[in-house]
């Protein structure tokens, strides 16, 4: 039994309007043995009467649940991140389903430091590209083409019954491959100096000229998908950063065009 691993992985819940909602989030969780709920800017009060008479005997992870002001600090500490969404994309990186990526979330070994994250965007619009690239791997959960949006708490409750159920079969994270992100089992950098690195990477990429300013943003988009792809390391993002470091050294000193 791995149980344990489901101590390091945060609910993140981006901009939930509704208590009701947050409320049964935080049963499911306690159901699912997981713990660690936080709300991005919510829209509604979380403490509210409704909020707890949803969670019921969850109200222990409704009262310890952390409220921040953006993704970024909600995912700060992080290696990995999954985000949930219910549309298709333009993009490329590629959709998974839950049970064949949610197993990554888990730890490999037993470490304190570890942390991983679970996104799910707001009831009326889900989160927008800008909210996803902030994760790894995206997920879709299959529904009917007539009505495939699933409520915010319903979707919570599939991924942690997928989660609980990968954490309590033995050798179940070994059983998926990992499609669109490096399989690898150690430490990758964490996520808030992968998002460092990636704007010190767009500075010096339109200092040098690679990029514009009108095509930056998708360009740049394309590159963390390279990168989260690649998972870095501390080590392997520290010789990236290097190289940065070096670029715009070169950059600053070289002779201004005739």
């Amino acid at each position: 039994m791995g149980l344990w691993q489901l101590d390091q992985i945060r609910i993140v819940l981006v901009e939930p309007a509704g208590p009701l909602n947050v409320g049964a989030a935080a049963r499911v969780m306690k159901n699912m043995g997981l713990h660690q709920l936080v709300l991005v800017n919510p829209q509604c009060d979380p403490t509210a009467a409704a909020a707890q008479h949803m969670a019921v005997h969850g109200g222990d992870v409704l009262a310890a649940a952390r409220t921040v002001a953006s993704l970024p600090e909600a995912i700060a500490g992080c290696e990995r991140a999954i985000a949930t969404t219910g549309r298709l994309h333009r993009q490329e990186q590629p959709l998974e389903l839950p049970e064949a990526a949610l197993p990554w979330l888990l730890p490999p070994t037993p470490a304190e430091s570890f942390a991983a994250a679970l996104i799910f965007g707001p009831e009326d619009r889900g989160l927008s590209n800008d909210e996803l690239i902030y994760a790894q791997r995206w997920v879709r959960i299959p529904a009917s083409d007539g009505y495939p949006s699933l409520n915010l708490a319903q979707a919570v409750a599939v991924c942690a019954y997928l989660l609980h159920r990968a954490a309590a079969a033995e050798g179940v994270a070994a059983a998926f491959p990992a499609v669109g992100v490096a399989a690898t089992a150690g430490r990758l950098a964490p996520l808030e100096q992968m998002e460092g690195f990636y704007q010190d990477l767009e500075i010096v990429l339109l200092k040098i000229g690679y990029l514009y300013p009108h095509t930056a943003a998708s360009r740049m988009a394309k590159l963390r998908r390279l990168l989260h792809r690649a998972g870095p390391d501390r080590q392997e993002l520290a010789m990236l950063r290097g190289i940065l470091r070096q670029m715009s050294w070169a950059a600053h000193r070289a002779p201004p065009e005739d």
